[in-house]
């Protein structure tokens, strides 16, 4: 009985250890991939960290051979269709606070306070029942559902000069799996006793 619950307490605490996993996900950033699509040559990068225990998301961003000057760079989400279709911003506005401003490439690096208010469009906390918590649960379900693209504005494409889908680099552990790898674990250690 001791080992049961041993085993069934390990198994709960490598789920909850799991879910408190930051979540990483990359976009690679082009015209063709804008909607509508452009030619433009410009080419970039993203990796976005999400952490849901930690409030946090961490963004890099390099991007190189745009056309026009940047303008603005957020996070768009929630498309109705995954890796395709627009989204309103769901960041700050009119961009993230110090990416570079009126240049053809450059690098980006910051991490924002999910949790508060000034991470968000007011536009976007309003359409997700006007409170940041719902704010940060529907970014984080855009994210997990590719459903969220990260978007570089310029001065020749004002509606966004190259964009990409961000996207898992690796998948989230699923609620139900976890629960079997519990329940399998438990299921193997009982049969595993002497009967008296």
């Amino acid at each position: 009985m001791i080992v049961a619950r041993t085993a069934f307490l390990a198994a709960f605490c490598v789920a909850s250890a799991a879910f408190a996993t930051p979540v990483e996900y990359t976009a690679t950033l082009s015209g063709p991939a804008e909607s509508p699509a452009n030619a433009s040559p410009g080419t970039g990068f993203a990796d976005v960290i999400f952490d849901s225990t930690l409030h946090t998301l961490a963004i890099s961003v390099n991007f190189s051979g745009l056309v026009g000057t940047t303008m603005a760079a957020h996070i768009h989400c929630c498309t109705a269709v995954p890796f395709t279709g627009t989204a309103g911003v769901a960041t700050q506005t009119p961009s993230f606070a110090g990416f570079p401003a009126g240049v053809t490439s450059g690098t980006y690096a910051q991490t924002f306070d999910t949790s508060l208010a000034s991470f968000y469009n007011p536009t976007f906390v309003t359409a997700q029942g006007g409170t940041v918590a719902g704010a940060e649960a529907a970014l984080a379900a855009g994210l997990a559902s590719g459903r969220t693209y990260f978007n570089i504005h310029t001065n020749v494409f004002p509606t966004g000069e190259i964009r990409g889908f961000l996207e898992a680099t690796t998948p989230e552990p699923s609620t139900f799996g976890l629960a079997a790898m519990a329940v399998g674990g438990l299921l193997a250690l009982r049969r595993k006793r002497p009967v008296a």
